[in-house]
């Protein structure tokens, strides 16, 4: 009996084993589904910016010393309630007066409303 038993728990505790492996297995193809897929997909993401968001980004990529930005604007109505830009110059406090300036004059907007972060 105890021969049964020993093997008994032994074939219970390999089932866990693959149960839990498989679980593991299944969580990390979910997550790179999820997360994956979402970062190779830099197109369809690039489609979900509005146009007022393209054309913002690529001229202030163009100012010196911004380097990369991504820049994300609040609307409601056709009026701009907020704008958030995110660039790699955003440090220098020249490069963050000359993204201020640019984005106020662009859309024609308070500055108020505008935050700009390092990235």
């Amino acid at each position: 009996m105890n021969k049964r038993t020993a093997v008994s728990d032994f074939f219970k505790e390999k089932k866990k084993i693959i149960l839990v492996i498989t679980l593991v297995a299944l969580l990390a193809a979910a997550v790179y589904l999820f997360f994956g897929a979402e970062s190779q997909s830099g197109l369809s993401q690039q489609s979900a910016y509005t146009e007022t968001e393209t054309k913002l980004a690529d001229m202030l990529s163009s100012i010196e010393g911004v380097g990369d930005v991504r820049v994300y604007v609040t609307e409601t109505e056709d009026e701009i309630t907020g704008v958030v830009v995110v660039c790699e110059g955003a440090d220098s406090i020249l490069v963050k007066n000359n993204v201020l300036n640019a984005v106020s004059t662009a859309l024609n907007i308070n500055k108020q409303i505008i935050a700009i972060y390092s990235m």
